[in-house]
């Protein structure tokens, strides 16, 4: 990296690099608290002393601890979850879930309010309305693709008239966070993995694409993260 020889050279950057490799030596999410107050007030004295022209540490916060964070699921294990072929039309859902969580690292709430019209197999995407309202594209896997392409045509038949909902109950009415959360720890236990829940498949989604690609901007886009610094929790 490029050596920094005056405090106005320190970017936001610089200072995010600093903090997270504090927390990859295992500093505790207080500590870095202490640390990025201290940060703050320095760079605070030296914009009263016109050094400086902008505090590079004013928008960052601390990183959760990685503690409080699922293990992600490695590959060998994602295969085992989700190379089955469904029994009946209820595992047909489930496993449309299950890729999906893990294609796109969809949030629970996110899923479970995805609409017909929220999925497009040409493009290969999804549309959800994420924190805040906002909304963004996801890229779909092939595999979530097809597993969607299975759930769709079980859907038609259990979809009650006018419905929006995508992801449906026996019942035809729009799945809840609850269910989804059960269905996910049955088929888990089913396939011989106990504990599995949705933020386990996304949290190992964005392991995944971090250990891959290494672009934590990409990631924090995905996820639908508004401070990256949640998304370094994942690195």
């Amino acid at each position: 990296e490029k050596e920094i020889h005056k405090w106005k050279e320190v970017e936001e950057l610089h200072v995010r690099n600093f903090i997270n490799k504090e927390r990859r030596r295992g500093l505790n999410p207080r500590s870095l608290q202490r640390m990025l107050s201290s940060l703050r007030s320095f760079f605070n004295y030296l914009l009263d002393e016109e050094i400086i022209e902008v505090n590079p540490a004013s928008e960052i916060r601390a990183p959760k601890s990685p503690s409080l964070l699922p293990k992600a699921l490695d590959t060998d294990l994602i295969k085992k979850l989700l190379d089955f072929k469904p029994n009946g039309d209820l595992e047909i859902r489930d496993k449309a879930i299950a890729e999906l969580l893990y294609s796109s690292g969809l949030r629970l709430s996110e899923l479970c309010n995805l609409d017909i019209d929220s999925i497009s197999i040409k493009e290969r995407a999804c549309r959800v309305v994420g924190k805040g309202n906002k909304t963004r594209d996801l890229p779909i896997g092939e595999k979530a693709i097809q597993a969607i392409r299975d759930w769709i045509l079980v859907r038609n038949k259990l979809s009650l008239p006018n419905s929006k909902a995508f992801f449906l109950n026996k019942n035809g009415k729009r799945l809840s966070t609850r269910s989804v959360q059960l269905r996910l720890k049955r088929l888990g236990r089913k396939r011989g993995l106990p504990s599995i829940h949705p933020h386990l498949l996304r949290h190992s989604f964005a392991s995944h694409i971090l250990e891959s690609s290494g672009d934590l901007r990409a990631v924090q886009d995905m996820l639908g993260h508004s401070d990256i610094g949640t998304t370094q929790i994942y690195t």
